[in-house]
């Protein structure tokens, strides 16, 4: 029985070059559902790549009670100095507590490709601490802001997706002149922000507070004596959030929306190509109907007819995943885009096409392949021999 079907398989696959036009409708459409799938998913895997990169586990970061962000958080400078001093906190290099005293603001920038409208752009003053708790963080070209002056020091992700932010360039928000005198590079999503001294950016924008504190935590234990220590102070109410878990928090809506658009898109064009796949399909068990027929005839069984109706079905689909595999990577693959985040500011990152999407495109095509292929299978075997030379 597997010699039959081996027998007929071989003889299927090379028939396909006489049957191109119905096998190239199978291939295409199924290129055409990995690719959008695996752009989608890769857009997702990205997001959520540059957000992880972005929060560390020994540090915590410290918001008004209640606040989901940055940008709705609100903190006196009492609250922060307080926060400051309190156990939990490990000391850096100098012995003081090590934690940075943060203020978001948000600005507006070109994009480079929508010169009609801006964009909201986070703008971070931060305190010189800022810097040792985010050690991935390196001036790449220029230099460091110098606190007191309105001096600015720019993501790379930034000057990828936004104009007016050059080095040398002046860059005017609300009334005021800043001086980009730095770019950076951090590997995570502070390369979508502008960094500033925290007390030139109250002073600019009429601030008094912050709106966060970046905190180092003082070992294992040190989230739990931080959390304590704030909950026994009657003159805070603030929520105390490891940084990585702060950051997982905003992943997660982004990638339940995506996951569904993947999932609604993939089973519309899925639907398309099961149809294109019977119907092609179809018409090569009709184009063969013949020498189906011929084989039975001289005593092949049914069930080697229907495995190489199957495994064609399955080859041409193969097909279709890897070229729509290989145009999601060469198209998308390291695409740098931005879309706006939790503090309703553009966060820049990369598409990332990974071996996973790779392999469960190719799980989705094959699964396709084996829908459109298993009723003409069927029918190829039950036709009687008679009924199948005569409609040959």
């Amino acid at each position: 029985m597997w010699r039959q079907a081996f027998a007929i398989t071989g003889l299927s696959i090379r028939s396909i070059p006489e049957r191109w036009a119905p096998s190239l409708v199978i291939v295409i459409g199924l290129a055409g559902v990995v690719a959008v799938f695996t752009a989608l998913l890769a857009m997702a895997v990205g997001f959520e790549t540059t957000l992880k990169a972005t929060g560390r586990h020994d540090a915590a970061i410290i918001l008004r009670g209640g606040s989901d962000a940055e940008l709705n958080s609100a903190l006196d400078r009492d609250s922060s100095d307080l926060v400051k001093q309190e156990p939990g906190i490990r000391p850096g290099a100098d012995g003081k507590p090590l934690a940075s005293v943060e203020l978001v603001v948000i600005a507006e920038l070109v994009r480079k490709d929508d010169v009609k409208s801006g964009a909201n752009i986070t703008v971070r003053g931060v305190e010189p601490a800022a810097f040792a708790l985010r050690p991935q963080l390196r001036i790449i070209a220029g230099r460091n802001f110098t606190p007191g002056l309105r001096e600015l020091i720019v993501g790379r992700g930034v000057l990828a997706q936004f104009q007016g932010a050059d080095l040398g360039q002046i860059v005017r928000m609300r009334g005021s002149e800043w001086t980009v005198v730095g770019e950076f590079a951090s590997g995570d999503s502070h390369e979508s922000e502008l960094w500033t001294d925290i007390n030139v950016a109250r002073s600019t924008f009429g601030r008094i507070g912050s709106s966060s504190v970046l905190a180092a935590l003082d070992g294992p234990d040190g989230l739990g004596r931080l959390k304590a220590a704030i909950a026994a102070e009657p003159r805070l109410s603030l929520d105390v959030l490891r940084e990585d878990d702060y950051f997982s928090g905003q992943i997660q809506q982004f990638r339940e929306t995506i996951g569904v658009l993947a999932g609604v898109v993939t089973v519309i064009m899925g639907l398309g190509a099961v149809f294109a796949a019977l119907n092609s399909m179809y018409a090569a068990v009709a184009s063969r109907g013949k020498e189906i027929a011929t084989l039975r005839a001289i005593g092949f069984g049914g069930f080697p007819v229907v495995v190489s109706v199957m495994i064609e079905a399955l080859l041409l689909a193969l097909g279709g995943a890897v070229l729509g595999a290989l145009i999601a990577y060469l198209l998308f693959n390291n695409l740098s885009v931005s879309t706006l985040g939790q503090n309703f500011t553009q966060v820049v990152f990369s598409f990332r096409v990974t071996p996973e999407l790779v392999v469960r495109g190719l799980v989705i095509a094959l699964l396709i392949g084996m829908l459109g292929g298993l009723l003409p299978a069927l029918r190829a075997a039950r036709l009687p021999v008679t009924t199948s030379l005569r409609e040959s």
